[in-house]
């Protein structure tokens, strides 16, 4: 059984790949230090299905420190995959040094770590918002990404620089996958899509930001998984690999259009409060996955609403009890 160590392994993404690989009996190693984004109970929660797996290790760590790191992370993996990471990015621009720390210094630890262990295959997390305000779409990944509008964004593309940097010097084979628009049950209760839904069911106005024409490339959290796994599959048959690939849906959705569909799965009444623009946004996210589908058979399947329909079923389940 090949043993993969999962980073932020509590949170939205974390916790469906860790749930995922211990069905298809992989043996993880699982690392979270339940950053005060949202509350720990949300992340507890998403542990709760898998704490006791007796193939699953768990290590509440932060992985800026290092010695604590290299003390109980020492190990030989058959990869790592590294979706910890300090996210939002309207948060970034009020405190871009916790981003640099978090998401930038944490993965130079990590960088280490394989350096030292004989650890050589990564999946790094990055994010479509690297992209900024590209007006080429769809988005392909050899497109010139050195024009990052947020803090965020800034230490996602600062990372992809680093693992070049330590492939080049220590044969490291990292595959960096940008995630477009992640959705779906346990999605982060910042995100549109969870406080959309919870403001509608509390009978409250939903906060456009904008004219709704913006649009995003949502993306099924099993089809992100199903694309991370194979990235690690890609990893295991292949050596000397330093690649970037989009994991999206290829199909933007205008927010307004977004927004009529959580309301008619709801059945609610909908009442919408037209604000500004918030800095940092990007207009349009939409991702050429042409590329992972050729490296690695990536093929999306859930549309919007379906995906919609399994998120709302989960918040009648778990977030209104």
């Amino acid at each position: 059984m090949q043993k993969i160590l999962v980073t932020g392994c509590a949170g939205f993404i974390g916790s469906h790949l860790t749930e995922r690989l211990l069905s298809e009996n992989y043996i993880v190693v699982g690392v979270d230090n339940f950053d005060p984004f949202y509350c720990r109970k949300t992340k507890e929660r998403n542990l709760a299905g898998f704490i006791n797996h007796p193939n699953f290790t768990f290590h509440e760590i932060d992985l800026c420190n290092e010695e604590l790191v290299n003390n109980l992370l020492k190990d030989h993996y058959d990869c790592i995959v590294h979706l910890a990471a300090k996210a939002g990015v309207r948060p970034s621009i009020e405190d871009p040094q916790s981003y640099i720390d978090t998401n930038i210094s944490a993965t130079r630890t990590l960088l280490d770590l394989m350096k030292n262990s004989g650890t050589n295959k990564m999946v790094f997390s990055s994010s479509s918002s690297i992209y900024g305000n590209l007006k080429d779409t769809p988005w392909k990944e050899t497109l010139d990404v050195s024009q990052p509008i947020s803090p965020y964004a800034f230490s996602k593309k600062a990372c992809e620089l680093l693992n070049h940097t330590y492939h080049h010097l220590y044969n490291l084979d990292i595959i960096n996958v940008r995630f477009f628009t992640v959705f779906g049950p346990r999605q982060r209760p910042d995100l549109a899509i969870n406080k959309f839904t919870r403001l509608l069911y509390q009978n409250k106005p939903i906060p456009m930001f904008g004219d709704g024409s913006t649009a995003r490339d949502y993306t099924f959290i099993q089809d992100i998984v199903s694309g991370i796994i194979k990235s690690i599959e890609y990893l295991k048959k292949n050596n000397k690999v330093f690649e970037n690939i989009n994991l999206g849906n290829k199909t933007p959705v205008k927010l307004l259009d977004l927004i009529h569909e959580i309301a008619n799965i709801t059945g609610k009444q909908l009442k919408i409060d037209q604000l500004p623009m918030q800095p940092g946004d990007v207009s349009n996210t939409c991702a050429d996955i042409s590329k992972a589908e050729k490296l690695i058979g990536y093929h999306p399947e859930t549309s919007l609403k379906g995906g919609l329909e399994a998120f709302n079923n989960w918040y009648l389940q778990t977030e209104k009890e």
